[in-house]
């Protein structure tokens, strides 16, 4: 009875490795990584009109490659275009929190 039920353990344990290699060819590759395309570069200035054309590159560049759906594009932009009034309002800190919220509530921080 010992011998038998040890046979049979070792036979679980061979077995069950060659189990784990049966898989089908019909399921597709999987697809190929989106990267940030070569000449991508992130927008350069100061203060909150920097601050504010840097995430918008980041965000159109995520809307691109598929990271983000256009709904949380248009609502992320929207956003964006309240803290561009600020800026151009001269309400620089507010305008650099209010895209800080807007990263934060979206998931880029």
């Amino acid at each position: 009875m010992i011998n038998s039920f040890r046979t049979l353990c070792l036979i679980g344990m061979i077995a069950t490795p060659l189990a784990a290699c049966n898989q089908t060819t019909d399921s597709p590759p999987p697809a190929a990584a989106s990267i940030t395309p070569s000449g991508f570069r992130m927008p350069e200035g100061t203060g909150c009109q920097g601050e504010i054309a840097r995430f918008r590159a980041v965000m159109s560049n995520d809307l691109s490659m598929g990271h983000v759906n256009q709904s949380v594009y248009s609502r992320v932009d929207k956003e964006l275009d309240q803290a561009d009034s600020a800026c151009a309002a001269g309400r620089d800190a507010e305008a650099v929190r209010m895209v800080n919220a807007t990263k934060a509530r979206h998931g880029y921080r």
